[in-house]
């Protein structure tokens, strides 16, 4: 009797406080995406995984997102968001509580929206929604996600203005504090991305640069990427002893990628055409000593069968140069079928065929920045493969709420 009264005092207590603040507002959301996934070439003799996959089309979230009206026209905002895997309840994004989003700050239709916290970054709002990813998730996304068009990453500790629509044309830029005592420089995180929409033609274009706050003198030993674009997860590789696309780059003095997009919308057709160029520069205790450029080019034709229905197929073409020479030539396909407003089922897979070299972080078996013949990995999943060819096929369902 005592939890049923105190439950009856509670709402009461909030039906009190809705009445207060009637021009505020908190919504929770959030998504659940879960497959069957088949991966060829996923050990090291070659044999084929079948597996419980979630977060194809969307990674799995809750989060709460707000308003508070201040008058005006000015309002106060905020949004918490949380990724987690469907499948173990783990969080994931290095298991922090809120590592999707987390950032609060003011918005006006008049002057735009400046929030602070953790947050994406320009090209990640603004590009990849022109890409293919955008449809049909990270089976479209870039081999190893080298340019974060599958926004591997999040910039932390991050300020950011996102301008009005100016009939058609929006600008947004970001720069995030390195944290860093007596180099206010080592670590900071700066970009900017600008776009333009009339009509079925829009166009995106931008440039993000990350500076790895670990010292020359700590990298090698401190390991890894120390700096507000956190970008770990782009450096991730489920293949032991024979890293990921662009794994051995995690000790880079800094990272700078350009990127832009262009989409065309006609009848049941979308269409779309993107390039990047993402360059991992290193220092003396980086673990190479040239700058690794990754150039991609990434074409989307997407057609809609029916209201519920979408198809899509995407290529996209990765090129590294400077300190390893490798190409890899992805092709993707896609349908998905709308059940309702907020559930869908969806059919992805994808071929990838890797050339050249890469190079391999030191390990205990390999040593330092050893060249190795290239292998496939398909999208931003990190399923290394243990060949130059890889499969990926995941049959899913999607709910929202």
């Amino acid at each position: 009797m005592k939890r049923i009264a105190l439950s009856t005092l509670s709402l009461a207590l909030l039906g009190v406080a809705g009445i207060a603040h009637a021009q505020s507002s908190v919504t929770l959301y959030g998504v659940l995406d879960e497959s069957i996934q088949y991966v060829n070439n996923a050990t090291p003799k070659g044999g084929s995984l079948v597996q419980l996959f979630g977060g194809n089309l969307q990674g799995n979230r809750f989060g709460l997102k707000g308003t508070e009206d201040l008058g005006g026209g000015l309002k106060a905002i905020f949004q918490l968001e949380n990724g987690f895997d469907i499948n173990t309840g783990k969080l994931q994004q290095g298991g922090s509580m809120f590592g999707r989003q987390a950032y609060v700050g003011l918005t006006g239709d008049a002057w735009g929206t400046f929030t602070a916290g953790r947050q994406y970054d320009p090209l990640v709002d603004m590009i990849q929604p022109l890409t293919g990813d955008n449809y049909f998730g990270s089976t479209f996304a870039t081999p190893g996600d080298v340019d974060n068009n599958d926004n591997s990453f999040r910039v932390i500790n991050s300020l950011k203005y996102v301008s009005p629509v100016w009939s058609g044309f929006q600008i947004e830029g970001l720069y995030a504090l390195g944290g860093v005592a007596g180099a206010s420089g080592s670590g900071q995180t700066w970009s900017g991305a600008a776009t333009y929409a009339t009509g079925p033609f829009s166009v995106a274009a931008g440039y993000l640069h990350a500076s790895n706050a670990n010292s020359p003198a700590t990298r090698a030993t401190a390991g890894g990427w120390a700096g507000t674009a956190a970008p770990g997860a782009t450096f991730d590789t489920n293949f032991p002893n024979n890293a990921g696309i662009n794994q051995a780059y995690a000790f880079s003095k800094s990272i700078g990628i350009a990127s832009v997009a262009v989409q065309y919308v006609t009848g049941p057709w979308t269409g779309n055409l993107s390039y990047s160029n993402a360059q991992y520069r290193p220092d003396a205790n980086s673990g190479f000593a040239t700058t690794q450029k990754y150039n991609v080019g990434r074409a989307y034709v997407g057609y809609q069968l029916t209201p519920a229905a979408l198809l899509g197929i995407g290529y996209a073409y990765t090129h590294g140069s400077g300190d390893a020479t490798a190409t890899y030539n992805q092709v993707s396909l896609g349908g998905d079928y709308n059940l309702s407003k907020r559930t869908d089922f969806y059919l992805v897979g994808a071929w990838q065929h890797a050339s050249g070299n890469q190079r391999v972080p030191a390990t205990a078996t390999t040593g330092a920045g050893t060249l190795v013949p290239s292998t496939a990995s398909i999208g931003s999943y990190g399923n290394q493969s243990s060949t130059n060819n890889q499969v990926m096929v995941s049959l899913g369902i999607r709910h929202k709420f």
